[in-house]
């Protein structure tokens, strides 16, 4: 942390956690419901935001962020990330791909992207998965982009399970662009504006009652040249290093998550009160609390670990996948914990833990299922131990 030392980032992240408590835990429910009303009361809190010193913390300062190192983030992350909300309302949503076209951007979309999406009058989704491919085999993706004539390439295909697709005014795609489904090479990744003719937001897919992720089709699009991303048939390189930063960010802000829940467990067990007096002296509520806290206190160090080495820009596969696993089942397992102590109370609209625990259910399947990690991370250190013994 060179320009940020500790007690800088402590004092940013007291500030971030108040403002995500005070300001965007009491507007959840009015956000989760979309449409105008949605979005006007978002903006109002991006502008909260911009007026306190919190906007785009992560981002490029140059862009009109705050410049904030990845290491130094990390806590902050976790704060923003209480909320499913916070990192659209504090302006760090679109750091996975800043930092991604800032990397393998071309010019022209360095300098017509970036500076918007810093701003956030700009949104990108991003589409990978497939609804007759899985989502764990992209090296299958049926989704096709052909060479123009003309210059540039023509995308045709299908995508699922795209976050925020409806509001996004660009849409990074994976697509084959040379060679037939199963080969490692032959996948390009294009950026595609959502007004292209023949782009179109076919569904919505509520996710266990949940707005949010969208079925989208491309029917012929035309991309031009420059918006390739990267270079052509090397997309999994870009992704594999766009997938560990994302991955990583989701982990810390479920952490922020998990531990919201296991505060509001806490404060239940004080309060409530029954005939032999409070929840808190109940063992099996005492036997809730540790083994939530046990949870948060052995995943928090994974993922930051994880963080750590993403931001040093080394490989850190088996600490992401590690820190992805852990974190999903930290979430799911302390709201389930807290809906317990809570009782009925924490099944209904009271209380934000049914969409912790919704959120929980849902992350160890979307971005990569618990199955694929674990068989990633294994197949890798078994690997790894085998070379090393091996002679030369």
């Amino acid at each position: 942390m060179t320009e940020y030392d500790v007690t800088k980032v402590d004092l940013m992240r007291e500030r971030v956690s108040t403002f995500v408590r005070d300001r965007v835990f009491r507007c959840e429910s009015r956000l989760d419901s979309g449409g105008p009303d949605a979005r006007e009361l978002r903006e109002r809190l991006r502008e909260e935001a911009r007026a306190a010193g919190l906007w785009a913390l992560p981002l490029p300062s140059e862009l009109g962020g705050g410049g904030m190192p990845l290491d130094a983030y990390a806590s902050i992350a976790e704060a923003e990330g209480a909320s499913d909300h916070g990192p659209a309302a504090l302006g760090s949503a679109p750091l996975v791909d800043v930092t991604m076209l800032s990397r393998h951007g071309s010019a022209r979309v360095r300098s017509a992207y970036l500076s918007g999406l810093v701003s956030g009058d700009l949104r990108t989704c991003y589409a990978m998965t497939e609804p007759d491919t899985p989502g764990t085999e992209p090296l299958l993706t049926a989704t096709r982009a052909e060479r123009r004539t003309g210059g540039g390439w023509s995308v045709t295909g299908r995508k699922w399970f795209v976050s925020n697709a409806r509001d996004a005014d660009m849409v990074t795609v994976l697509a084959r662009t040379s060679g037939t489904a199963g080969d490692r090479d032959g996948l390009s990744l294009l950026l595609v504006p959502t007004r292209s003719r023949g782009f179109r937001v076919v569904r919505e897919l509520p996710v266990l009652g949940a707005a949010g992720q969208y079925e989208i089709e491309f029917d012929g699009v035309e991309v031009d040249e420059d918006h390739l991303v990267g270079e052509a048939g090397r997309a999994l390189t870009v992704a594999s290093e766009r997938l560990q930063l994302g991955r990583t960010l989701r982990a810390l802000r479920w952490v922020g998550q998990a531990q919201r829940a296991f505060d509001l467990m806490c404060e239940r067990a004080g309060e409530r009160q029954g005939v032999r007096g409070p929840l808190a002296d109940r063992q099996l509520v005492q036997q809730h609390v540790f083994e939530a806290l046990l949870a948060l206190r052995t995943t928090r160090p994974l993922v930051y670990e994880a963080m750590a080495l993403v931001a040093e820009g080394r490989d850190a596969h088996v600490e992401v996948g590690l820190a992805k696993t852990a974190a999903a089942r930290t979430l799911q397992d302390v709201a389930d914990r807290a809906v317990q102590v809570f009782g009925a109370a924490g099944l209904g609209p009271d209380t934000p833990l049914p969409a912790l625990l919704r959120t929980g259910r849902t992350a160890r399947i979307l971005d990569g299922p618990d199955e694929q990690h674990v068989s990633s991370v294994a197949r890798r250190v078994l690997r790894s131990r085998q070379e090393a013994v091996t002679p030369a």
